[in-house]
C-alpha cells in the first residue's frame, strides 16, 4: 500500500535542531552523523485532539536508545516536548498528524565513523505531517516472508529504536516486488519476528498471541495492546512462533504508530480471516480506548 502525497505537506514547518524551517529548508549537513552513517535514533508518534498518543513513554525509549548509543548531548523531556508543541502549533496541527522525530548524534567536523568527531551537540528534528493511518484497517493487508531476518541482539539490539533500518527495507523491497504491502521477517532462528515496519499478533483458540520480543522492537502500540488485553480479561501470552502456526491462525494483525491495528488477511498466499470475533473485540478495544493513551502538551 503506497502513502500519496499530501498537498498541505508541502507547506508545513519543520524543526530542525534550534528552531523552525519551511520545509524546502529543512535540511541537515551533509556531515550529520545521520548522513554519514545512520547515526541516529527515531520515534513515530500520533497525534489526536486529545494530545500526543503515549508520548512519554516515546520520549523514555528515544532517550534510552541515545543513551545505549552513548550520544553525550541528549535533550531533555521537557526540552523535546517544546520542540514538538512550538512544530504542532506552527502548523495548526491537531489532529490526523504523524510526527517522525529523529534524534542524531549531530554533526561531525570531518567524515568518519569515531563519535569523537560530534563535537557540536545533537540535532533533533520534529517532521510532523498530515497523515492519516496508512492502512485500509477494514480491508487489512498482505504480506509475504521476507528472505532477510531480522537482527538478533549479539548482531545489533533490535531494542535500541535506531536509524539503520535497511534490514527492514530490503524485507519492503521484497515485498514490493512481490505486489505485497509488507515483509514478514524471522529471526535468526526461523521464528516469526515482525513485519518491516510492525508488531505482529495472532490469535488462535480463544487466545492473543505475539512473538517474543528477542529479534523485533517491542513497540510501544503492541505494549498498549498488552495492556488492554489484560485490563479486559482477555488471554494474551508470548510465544515464539512458526510461520505454519501463522498460517492457521484464527486471526492476524499487525501493530504500529502509522496503521495502529491492522488485520492482516493473506500471509504468502494463504488466506487469513478477518472477521475472528476475539480479534474484533480487541481492535473495536483499542479503536475505542486510544485517545485515552494520549498525553497532552503544556501550554
Amino acid at each position: 500500500m503506497l502513502q500519496k502525497r499530501t498537498p498541505k505537506n508541502d507547506t508545513i514547518q519543520v524543526y530542525v535542531k534550534d528552531g523552525l524551517y519551511p520545509r524546502n529548508e529543512a535540511k541537515v549537513s551533509v556531515f550529520d552523523s545521520s548522513v554519514q552513517g545512520g547515526d541516529a535514533v527515531w520515534e513515530g508518534l500520533r497525534v489526536y485532539p486529545e494530545g500526543v498518543v503515549c508520548l512519554d513513554k516515546h520520549l523514555t525509549r528515544l532517550q534510552e536508545s541515545a543513551k545505549t548509543l552513548a550520544f553525550t548531548d541528549i535533550p531533555s523531556k521537557k526540552e523535546v516536548k517544546a520542540a514538538i508543541k512550538m512544530t504542532l502549533d506552527a502548523n495548526g496541527m491537531t489532529d490526523d498528524t504523524h510526527i517522525r522525530l529523529t534524534l542524531t548524534r549531530g554533526e561531525k567536523i570531518t567524515s568518519g565513523m569515531d563519535p569523537r568527531l560530534n563535537q557540536d551537540g545533537s540535532c533533533l528534528i520534529v517532521l510532523a505531517e498530515w497523515k492519516p493511518l496508512v492502512y485500509d484497517n477494514d480491508s487489512g493487508i498482505k504480506v509475504i516472508s521476507a528472505s532477510q531476518r531480522r537482527n538478533a541482539p549479539q548482531y545489533l539490539d533490535s531494542k535500541i529504536h535506531h536509524n539503520n533500518l535497511l534490514n527492514n527495507i530490503i524485507a519492503k523491497i521484497q515485498a514490493n516486488v512481490a505486489g505485497k504491502d509488507a515483509g514478514l521477517m524471522l529471526d535468526d532462528r526461523g521464528f516469526v519476528a515482525e513485519l518491516n515496519g510492525s508488531n505482529l499478533f495472532m490469535v488462535k483458540d480463544g487466545t492473543i498471541v505475539t512473538p517474543y520480543a528477542h529479534a523485533c522492537l517491542p513497540g510501544i502500540t503492541r505494549a498498549t495492546v498488552i495492556e488492554i488485553c489484560k485490563e479486559n480479561s482477555i488471554d494474551i501470552e508470548e510465544q515464539d512462533i512458526t510461520l505454519s502456526q501463522l498460517y492457521n491462525a484464527d486471526g492476524v494483525f499487525a501493530t504500529g504508530t502509522m496503521g495502529e491495528l491492522t488485520p492482516v488477511v493473506e500471509i504468502d498466499g494463504r488466506e487469513i480471516q478477518k472477521d475472528d470475533a476475539l480479534m474484533a473485540e480487541l481492535l473495536a478495544l483499542f479503536k475505542n480506548n486510544i485517545r485515552n493513551y494520549c498525553e497532552v502538551l503544556d501550554s
